[in-house]
């Protein structure tokens, strides 16, 4: 499938720095506790999608087709608000996430490969390397 030729705003579309294949990362966070749920890709029009309908499009990379988050899983995101950080190259989404965001089933994609951590007490990096 390709993409959909987009229908984002020309105001925000002209502000995006997108990926070489036109792609913005897109951090999934829980509104009202602040977890960081997910990381998915929008393009253009995935983005428009997002900002219109009150759901989360992503582009798959894999399946190189647009996924409303929700639709196949029942694990919805209802879009509580989106924003650009400041290099216009990644888009934050805070949903109200219901049911699991990972497509493990886990609450989040971060649960399961934690490297460093409240409690792990040790860590590879030295003072110097930060």
């Amino acid at each position: 499938m390709t993409r959909t030729p987009s229908r984002l705003a020309p105001e925000i579309a002209a502000r995006l720095k997108r990926s070489a294949d036109g792609l913005l990362p897109a951090i999934a966070q829980q509104h009202d506790t602040g977890e960081v749920l997910m990381l998915g890709w929008m393009d253009d029009e995935a983005l428009h999608r997002t900002l219109t309908t009150g759901r989360c499009t992503y582009w798959s990379r894999s399946r190189q087709e647009y996924w409303v988050k929700g639709d196949t899983s029942g694990h919805f995101q209802w879009v509580k608000s989106v924003a650009l950080d400041c290099d216009a190259d990644t888009v934050l989404v805070k949903v109200d996430q219901v049911g699991a965001a990972c497509h493990t089933g886990a609450r989040t994609c971060f649960d399961e490969d934690v490297l460093l951590g409240d409690g792990d007490g040790g860590s590879e990096a030295s003072a110097t390397d930060q």
